[in-house]
């Protein structure tokens, strides 16, 4: 599959990280009301199909919905469906569109599906090493975090004219 250039081109300066902490409060917020939506879809309407409401409601009472790994690898793939097709397409989240950042390839082209998938488990390693691999742009000299490395792409500050449509 061919990549497709995204616009506008040029050489553009890498995403500083209030930028880029910025765009993750604001992504965070919209990955928070996503995870509602498909936890509220998931326990009110398959399991209420799976197992009626009576039964439903007992299974609740129990505390057999606490830990449920289904509705977890649900939550997961859901997030990862958000960013990839925001990054595999425009190259932008919507916290990336208000803040001015793009995810893309050094020849300015989208990410293909393999590197948002690289981008979205090393960003959790990020995180889960207290934001590590998101301070490691400090420290880098072309300004990359973990994410950025691995999957061989750059996240890019945009011309203030070009990201506010």
């Amino acid at each position: 599959m061919s990549r497709h250039l995204l616009s506008p081109q040029g050489q553009f300066p890498a995403a500083s990280l209030i930028r880029r902490l910025a765009a993750m409060f604001y992504d965070s917020l919209l990955c928070i009301a996503l995870m509602m939506v498909v936890t509220l879809f998931y326990q009110q309407v398959l399991l209420r199909m799976f197992y009626g409401s009576q039964q439903l409601k007992a299974v609740a009472d129990a505390g057999g919905l606490d830990i449920d790994p289904l509705l977890s690898t649900l939550l997961m793939f859901s997030l990862f469906a958000f960013f990839a097709k925001f990054w595999t397409h425009n190259g932008q989240t919507l916290g990336m569109q208000v803040w001015g950042i793009r995810i893309q390839n050094k020849d300015g082209t989208a990410i293909d599906l393999w590197q948002a998938l690289l981008r979205f488990l090393i960003a959790i390693m990020s995180w889960l090493s207290l934001g590590l691999g998101h301070l490691w742009m400090l420290w880098d000299k072309d300004k990359r975090t973990w994410q950025d490395i691995y999957s061989e792409s750059q996240a890019v500050q945009l011309p203030k004219n070009t990201h506010k449509k």
